[in-house]
């Protein structure tokens, strides 16, 4: 049978029809110039996935770095970055030497007595966030406890909630601070002392009252350190800081002993009442810094 012209058309001198050819030049990639879309999408595709992976992974790293140089280094102070042990060394060395020749500061815990098992509890944290601050300090100062009984419940509520208690760096006694220094020495820092700390000597002794007080009985502290009689001292609060508004009108000068603990420390390292207020003093408490261009309002030192 003769074929038509047409015929001859469709089917092309290498047996391949002319429909199959096109689809051939569609699907083939191995020569060049002959990529097809899908691939170039893939290949596109694979390479953002690589970029973006790498980016994850270098964020990932830098993380790590960071956590890792805050962990060896907290007071970002520049010293160079030292394994876990070491610091470990350096902190149990220099809380040695403190205990040696350090600022003396003693927490007064003859008043538990008068303390509810809840404030009892409070108490036993407070003094393990006060000895964790002085651990991180680049100046620690030598810390006594002193009036803290064996058998009372805050030595135990201590030993329950603080680990490593009796591993502390710290020297426990029974005895109060007039029995380990002379009266002369002694200052018992109180907020309803009428004389503002100016400054921390070497050759005294400070004194906090340990006392957690949420019925607010007044002049707690003020009437132990008056039946020692040895000299008081308030932080300088009315000399570099003034009433801030709020919704409460409520306006404080008592701090747990920790935070007496912090802004002591903050200022024996920098020399400054304004830094250490402003940094450690609690907003809740009613007041702030005074602008340098305007003096502190005048407020009684039995005023809370």
């Amino acid at each position: 049978m003769a074929h038509t012209g047409s015929d001859v058309c469709d089917t092309p001198l290498n047996g391949v029809p002319e429909g199959m050819d096109l689809l051939q030049i569609d699907v083939e990639t191995d020569g060049p110039g002959r990529e097809t879309l899908l691939s170039v999408r893939q290949r596109n595709v694979s390479r953002k996935l690589r970029h973006w992976e790498r980016q994850l992974a270098a964020k990932k790293s830098k993380r790590r770095g960071e956590k890792q140089r805050r962990k060896l280094n907290p007071a970002g102070a520049g010293n160079p970055q030292f394994t876990k042990r070491v610091m470990k060394a350096i902190t149990k060395e220099r809380l040695s030497e403190a205990q040696s020749t350090g600022l003396k500061l003693c927490v007064d815990l003859s008043m538990t007595d008068r303390m509810s098992d809840k404030e009892v509890s409070r108490l036993a944290g407070q003094l393990r966030r006060l000895y964790g601050s002085n651990k991180k300090a680049p100046r620690p100062f030598h810390l006594l406890l002193t009036d803290l009984r064996e058998d009372s419940r805050l030595y135990r509520e201590c030993l329950r909630m603080n680990e490593g208690f009796l591993n502390y760096m710290v020297d426990i006694t029974e005895e109060s601070c007039l029995d380990l220094f002379p009266p002369e020495t002694i200052v018992y820092l109180t907020p309803d002392a009428e004389e503002a700390l100016e400054t921390v000597d070497a050759d005294k002794v400070y004194v906090l009252g340990g006392l957690v007080d949420e019925s607010i009985q007044k002049k707690l502290s003020l009437s132990r350190a008056r039946e020692l009689s040895v000299r008081t001292a308030r932080l300088p609060i009315d000399e570099y800081m003034v009433k801030k508004n709020n919704a409460k009108n409520f306006h404080s000068k008592i701090l747990p002993v920790n935070q007496v603990m912090d802004i002591l420390l903050t200022f024996c390292d920098t020399g400054s009442w304004t830094e250490a207020l402003q940094a450690w003093f609690p907003q809740g408490k009613g007041y702030v810094v005074a602008p340098e261009d305007r003096p502190p309002l005048p407020v009684s030192p039995s005023e809370i």
